[in-house]
């Protein structure tokens, strides 16, 4: 029986204070993090966290599955590396040149992309992605096999000096924090609700007479902007933007990062992020192969954690919350409202 809509508003309710909760626990950690953490880390875990829930908003809500995300990524970083070190831009003209960039970008490739499905889909995003590294290797201004180097993070509105370890830092947090609050206000307007509906059946969405192919390339041009805006911050953070950054190895390592947190959930790109990262930094001078520790980190949380470390959580939360409801201790599986509503 489906929730009543009353169940389903306080359901609802729930979800957005524990998102709330959440968010504001994770800033708060963010913001003292520098203090026991070595802060590029912590920057360059916003910077993927970031564009792994980019990526989300396309595998997650819309169901569609991209080869070639990094496209956008190191489109952002490029653009945004060259308006800095070629033109001496502010650092926001800068983020905005690489997110229009990655947007119109996204807008092309989203276009002749969402015309299929499935892995014809995936297969389409990952021919052109290839074409976006190509034209990375060959374009004179993207530096070839050298990349940008030495690039400016100049003074942010003409007198905040971004060299500055607290300044660099405090603007990442608050750009973080921005793309993050757009994609949770996107996921959770009518819009997200449209795009979830296409996912869950899209043939029923289209009975509805909602613009699928629409919804579809809207949402790829949101996920483009956002993977761009992680890109530039990138290249600021580390006054560089290369070949690695449109290259299928990043394409393919965001993919690990939301699978591992959980697809379809807000926090499951964060945690997934985190636990890449972390496990690349710490494995970085060591003789072992850190791909092959990644790989088998991602094996065992497959085996334990089906829907990833989030999905996971959220799915238990919601099932004591069902035994709760029902008074019944023998009520080990919740609805599948319950469990979305959780996570938000």
């Amino acid at each position: 029986m489906n929730a009543s809509p009353s169940r389903a508003s306080s359901q609802r309710d729930r979800a957005m204070r524990l998102t709330l909760a959440g968010s504001i626990a994770v800033m708060v950690l963010l913001i003292s993090a520098p203090a026991a953490v070595y802060p590029v880390f912590l920057m360059k875990l916003m910077c993927y966290a970031l564009f792994a829930a980019s990526f989300n908003l396309m595998m997650g809500y819309v169901g569609l599955l991209s080869f070639g995300h990094a496209a956008f990524l190191g489109a952002g970083g490029y653009l945004c590396a060259y308006a800095a070190k070629a033109w001496g831009m502010d650092p926001l003209i800068c983020l905005l040149i690489g997110v229009l960039v990655a947007s119109s970008l996204g807008a092309l490739i989203g276009f002749l992309a969402i015309r299929r499905k499935g892995i014809e889909f995936s297969m389409i995003t990952l021919a052109l992605a290839q074409v976006v590294e190509f034209v990375a290797q060959q374009a004179p201004f993207t530096g070839g096999e050298d990349g940008i180097h030495d690039v400016p993070r100049g003074h942010l509105l003409g007198f905040i000096d971004l060299n500055n370890s607290i300044a660099i830092y405090a603007f990442v947090l608050l750009l973080f924090a921005l793309g993050m609050a757009a994609l949770w206000r996107t996921v959770n307007s009518p819009f997200g609700h449209v795009l979830q509906a296409i996912r869950d059946h899209e043939d029923r969405a289209v009975s509805l007479g909602y613009d699928v192919r629409r919804y579809k390339l809207t949402a790829f041009i949101i996920s483009a902007a956002l993977a761009g805006l992680a890109g530039g911050m990138k290249a600021l953070v580390f006054q560089l933007a290369t070949l690695d950054d449109v290259s299928f190895h990043v394409s393919g390592a965001v993919i690990l990062m939301v699978l591992l947190g959980g697809v379809g959930t807000f926090s499951g790109p964060l945690i997934g992020a985190a636990l890449v990262v972390a496990l690349e930094s710490a494995l970085a001078t060591s003789e072992f192969p850190a791909p092959v520790i990644t790989g088998a980190v991602f094996i065992l949380c497959v085996l334990v954690f089906r829907r990833g470390i989030a999905g996971e959580i959220a799915l238990i939360l919601a099932g004591r919350k069902a035994r709760r409801n029902n008074g019944d201790n023998d009520a080990t599986t919740p609805r599948p409202q319950e469990i979305k509503a959780v996570d938000g």
